[in-house]
This record gives structure tokens, C-alpha cells and sequence, in this order.
């Protein structure tokens, strides 16, 4: 069910970019933060995110800081909250044009981190992926505001 919902989300989400370039996501690369290359700034500013989305990313940042994360259970617990997070900002995103093609490259491959620490096998692995998770949560500031 889980996969089924995350699969609808994607489709929405690459599909409301009306037919402008597809981010890519690299699913060898999960714990890079490629994306970086290709989010642009709104002519050297920030861009404009409704409160509702920084809301959400703040909910984020709260569930890194406040996460337990000890053993692969925790780790699990951690990818739920996230993805619940990153669900309300997806929700109650109202933002359009630009802004809203950027914040997609950012979010994209948060997403697919996010579905990689709810499948991770090892201690090791989530570690490495609970640490490139808040880096990107913490860029966010350097694009939006």
C-alpha cells in the first residue's frame, strides 16, 4: 500500500511540471545531493514558498532533531514521521511556476531518500542516509524562504 501511495505521489509530482525537463533521481546515488546542480535561484534571491510548505519543512527539521535513532526500528520510525512530513508539504503546497519547478528538484530525490531509509538494511546505511536527509532539509534554506 505503502508503494502504491508513493508511486501516485511521484506521478503527481513530475506530472504537475507540465512537460518541463524531469528531474532525475540517481538510484545508485541516493545519498548524494546531486539535485543541487540543477535548482536555480530566482534571479540570485530566494524563492517565495507558501507558510504552509515551510511549515512542513520545519516539521522535518523537528523530527531529525527529536529522532531516536539507535537501531533500524528507530531509523524506520524516523522514515514514517518523515514521510508524513513530507506528505503535508505536498498537500498544502499552493506555490506555481518557478518556485514550484525548483522546490520539485529539491524534493524529488528527498522523497527517494526518505523510501531508502524505510527499506535500509543495515544501522550503516541509515545513518548515511538520515545525514544526506538533513543536509538536503537544511538547503532548503538556501533556496526558499
Amino acid at each position: 500500500m505503502k508503494q502504491l501511495f508513493l508511486t501516485i505521489i511521484l506521478i503527481t509530482l513530475v506530472s504537475c511540471k507540465d512537460g518541463k525537463k524531469e528531474v532525475s533521481i540517481e538510484t545508485n546515488g541516493v545519498y548524494s545531493n546531486t539535485w543541487v546542480k540543477e535548482i536555480k535561484l530566482n534571479n540570485g534571491d530566494k524563492w517565495l514558498a507558501n507558510s504552509e510548505t515551510n511549515e512542513g519543512i520545519l516539521k522535518m527539521k523537528k523530527s531529525l532533531k527529536k529522532a531516536s535513532t539507535n537501531t533500524l526500528e528507530e531509523y524506520y520510525q524516523l522514515a514514517e514521521k518523515l514521510n508524513n512530513d513530507k506528505n503535508y508539504v505536498i498537500k498544502n503546497c499552493s506555490m506555481k511556476g518557478d518556485s514550484h519547478d525548483n522546490l520539485h528538484i529539491w524534493l524529488l530525490p528527498l522523497m527517494a531518500k526518505i523510501d531508502a531509509l524505510s527499506k535500509t538494511k543495515t544501522t550503516e546505511d541509515a545513518a548515511k542516509l538520515k545525514q544526506s536527509i538533513e543536509d538536503s532539509i537544511n538547503a532548503y534554506a538556501d533556496y526558499f524562504e
